[in-house]
């Protein structure tokens, strides 16, 4: 077992796995957040924030999630390392290394997987530094406690779209963010079931179209949050 993680299939299956893993939370994460867009009043966004953490069964996912981030990162760099390096040259036919053109048959999305996947490292980081800490460590004024049918929570709602409202800056790198994960999803979500045996020709296609979908669905839905608090503001 140890044998098959350490050969270049055994790491892209191990990162196609890990991906699809973080893809779900993806999905989770997005269906919590887009409770902003339905309730003005935020009490439907704060149920939800409260539930996510209070579950105890999201505090066991908690860290494996930041496993499955880590492990998804590193292998990528492995990868991205070893094929930076073995790329370029191929044996000619004259006995001597030639210059291959690495573009040619991919995309530009599927060419800098590593550098959208950088710009997510950086984006979640951020992400985690505005949020995630806050509730979790250190409070924020904007958490003062708020009364939900009859049950005491931190009023997430407030910190979350303050942020929108009174930096606008974050409101620009959010979409950023979304836009560099939309492209990353592109390609990883059809790359993976390829990885992982799921793919053929009669399939190919239908894979391709379903990861530019759910690609555009969740880069627009992390988009359209922001967006939507920074302008209801505005007007």
């Amino acid at each position: 077992m140890t044998n098959f993680f350490t050969t270049s299939i055994g790491r892209k299956i191990l990162m196609s796995v890990t991906g699809l893993f973080l893809i779900m939370f993806l999905l989770v994460h997005l269906t919590v957040n887009s409770m902003i867009l339905f309730d003005g009043t935020g009490d439907l966004f704060n149920r939800a924030a409260h539930f996510m953490a209070t579950t105890p069964l999201i505090k066991v996912v908690e860290p494996l999630l930041a496993i499955g981030l880590l492990a998804h990162f590193l292998i990528a760099s492995l990868i991205t390392f070893q094929n930076q390096r073995n790329r370029n040259v191929t044996y000619g036919a004259f006995g001597r290394y030639e210059a291959r053109n690495a573009s040619q048959g991919s995309t530009w999305a599927s060419r800098n997987m590593y550098i959208l996947g950088t710009v997510i490292i950086v984006f979640l980081v951020i992400h985690l530094i505005n949020f995630f800490w806050k509730m979790k460590f250190t409070g924020d004024p904007l958490l003062s406690e708020v009364i939900i049918n009859g049950e005491h929570m931190e009023n997430a709602y407030a910190l979350v779209t303050g942020l929108f409202i009174n930096w606008k800056w974050s409101v620009a790198l959010y979409v950023v963010g979304a836009i560099a994960l939309g492209l990353h999803l592109y390609h990883g979500v059809w790359s993976a079931f390829q990885t992982l045996g799921w793919s053929n020709k009669k399939w190919r296609k239908i894979l391709n179209v379903i990861g530019v979908l759910f690609s555009t669905l969740l880069a627009l839905g992390y988009a359209i949050i922001p967006l939507y608090v920074m302008i209801r503001s505005m007007i």
